[in-house]
């Protein structure tokens, strides 16, 4: 029974789920083959409803879960038991900072950093928190992580940047706070691609001009 809430939250089954836990609450806090959590699953497959159906039956939140569902309440107090949670890693690889800044969970980054998370952090599939952060789309959280000394020139899978992410979007303002904090817009891919490259090739025209304006 404890995989068949996998089964149900990827096919966003709200009933399944439901019926599930009601059956046996312990389902709430099955893992699968990977360690991760059902309520961990349901948050990267963008199931929120099923979030709000696991997270009452699945007890108290661990760091992971407090920084991805953005509880800030439950992260101060972990880690003021514990204060090496904030380097704790997933089973597949992230820090809570890396799952705050994923997930745009802008409090809860700020309380990470405000712990001591790193903010160089690099997952095993190369994703630094930077990248994390990049992929919320929420600028201020881009900014919070660059003030805090995250390196913006840091290479995830392919090659790419956050100056890629930025220019792939056409996010004139996560660009130049990219640019501000000194990233190389000369950075290529794997595939040659400039950031400029690729917003050209994405028809990001706000941010091609800039970064072309700064050849």
């Amino acid at each position: 029974m404890e995989q068949d809430i996998f089964a149900a939250i990827t096919a966003n089954d709200k009933e399944r789920v439901a019926q599930l836990i009601a059956a046996d609450a312990s389902v709430a806090h099955a893992r699968n083959a990977g360690g991760i959590s059902a309520l961990m699953q349901a948050r990267y497959e963008n199931r929120p409803e099923i979030v709000e159906l696991l997270r009452p039956a699945g007890g108290e939140l661990d760091i992971f879960e407090s920084a991805a569902l953005g509880d800030v309440a439950q992260l101060n107090r972990l880690l003021a038991n514990d204060g090496e949670l904030v380097k704790a890693r997933s089973s597949d690889g992230f820090t809570p900072l890396h799952l705050a800044c994923f997930f745009g969970q802008i409090e809860a980054a700020e309380t990470l950093v405000r712990h001591g998370a790193d903010t160089n952090a690099v997952s095993p599939s190369r994703i630094a928190v930077i990248h994390s952060a990049a992929a919320s789309r929420n600028a201020a959280l881009l900014k919070l992580v660059l003030r805090a000394g995250a390196n913006p020139n840091s290479q995830q899978q392919a090659g790419y940047t956050a100056l890629h992410e930025a220019a792939m979007h056409n996010s004139v303002e996560r660009a130049q706070a990219l640019l501000d904090a000194g990233a190389d817009p000369a950075i290529k891919s794997d595939k040659g691609q400039t950031a400029a490259d690729m917003a050209v090739q994405e028809g990001s025209r706000e941010v091609a001009e800039l970064l072309n304006s700064k050849n």
